[in-house]
């Protein structure tokens, strides 16, 4: 009877072992939000039901820009939300287009779009955007209408992919651009407090607050090209 005891609490520590490792691996581990197939694991902002405006193409994730130059509308969220992580994705877009990555971004019928909660990493044709001049904010890689690239960007030509990550650890936050940190800035301080009060985002009091929510990837009515999109929980 003690020998089979003894047996049991063996085979219970290898199993309590394995569930620690397991449960350290998972959190660690990259995850593809992609497949190169379809968007399974992708479903309409704050809709049910098919994704029209998006398809895959080459094994890329590509808008179609079916919303027609709003910025409401067509953007596709993940099915899971984040916390903290690390999300590296690559992407290209075609001359004059608009697009971006969201993060932390709440589905709720009274939000009309994606970028109402979710800080933004901003994609967009630097050089051949037409309709007006860009603002420093407004350009590729800006943690858009919040903090500017810095001084280190490298961005490819249109039509060619480049490679970037955002991460998000307890508030702290890094934009990358083709293995270049661009951005850097802690969320919810002081200094963001007042750039959110003092610009595009004093009348919206729930921007940016959020410390968990969906992925999103934007349409801005132009076409825009998305593949190898993974992330890490941190």
């Amino acid at each position: 009877m003690k020998k089979h005891f003894i047996t049991l609490s063996f085979a219970a520590l290898v199993c309590a072992a394995g569930s620690t490792s397991f449960a350290q691996a998972k959190k660690g581990a990259w995850v593809n939000l992609f497949d190169g197939k379809d968007l399974k694991g992708w479903h309409g902002f704050n809709k049910t039901g098919p994704v029209k405006n998006w398809e895959v193409e080459n094994g890329a994730l590509v808008c179609l820009g079916a919303v027609q130059g709003t910025d409401t509308g067509g953007d596709i969220v993940t099915d899971k939300e984040y916390g903290n992580f690390e999300l590296s994705w690559e992407w290209k877009i075609d001359k004059g287009s608009n697009s971006g990555v969201l993060y932390h971004v709440v589905e709720d019928p009274k939000y009309s779009g994606t970028y109402v909660t979710g800080p933004e990493y901003q994609i967009i044709d630097d050089i051949g955007w037409v309709p007006d001049k860009l603002e420093d904010w407004q350009k590729t890689g800006a943690d858009y209408a919040m903090h500017i690239a810095n001084g280190d960007k490298k961005l490819k030509p249109v039509g060619e992919w480049n490679t970037s990550k955002i991460i998000f650890n307890n508030g702290h936050v890094e934009h990358w651009l083709n293995g270049k940190k661009i951005v850097e800035f802690t969320a919810w301080d002081a200094d963001w407090e007042k750039r959110k009060a003092e610009g595009k985002w004093k009348d919206h009091p729930e921007y940016g607050l959020a410390k968990t929510g969906h992925i999103a990837l934007q349409d801005h009515g132009h076409k825009a090209y998305y593949k190898n999109i993974r992330i890490k929980e941190l």
